[in-house]
């Protein structure tokens, strides 16, 4: 836990960094309550400026608004004919940054991909998004 007074000279605040996560979806700063515009810009400074982040792929500072779900049905779960090649989240993953219905969805976590059921072909495929 640090004070983000410490991260930075200059900066004025209250507000206490938990921790930091970086994911493949983006890093996540957890802090002790929610934040001003003020703090983000001192978090994105501190982050933009750490050596083992760079600094090019770190794009603004948003605080989520609520988390939502979607629900994709009837996907194929063996994708291509004549093959036992299972849908797996590398598949998802690419179709999604494909559509552009999808370019400012920003997901909470991993998709989950659920075969209907033992003898079906089909799936649901679960998206947790930031609705910011």
């Amino acid at each position: 836990m640090a004070n983000i007074n410490r991260l930075l000279p200059n900066a004025k605040s209250d507000v206490l960094v938990d921790y930091i996560r970086s994911d493949n979806i983006g890093i996540m700063v957890i802090t002790n309550k929610v934040t001003q515009q003020s703090d983000m810009s001192i978090i994105d400074q501190y982050v933009k400026n750490s050596n083992d982040i760079n600094s090019l792929q770190v794009e603004e500072p948003h605080l989520p608004k609520s988390k939502l779900y979607l629900k994709i049905i009837s996907i194929l779960y063996y994708p291509h004919t004549n093959s036992q090649e299972k849908l797996i989240l590398n598949n998802i993953e690419t179709i999604l940054k494909q559509n552009h219905i999808f370019d400012n969805i920003s997901l909470a976590s991993k998709p989950r991909v659920i075969k209907v059921s033992p003898k079906s072909n089909m799936a649901i495929v679960y998206l947790d998004i930031w609705d910011i």
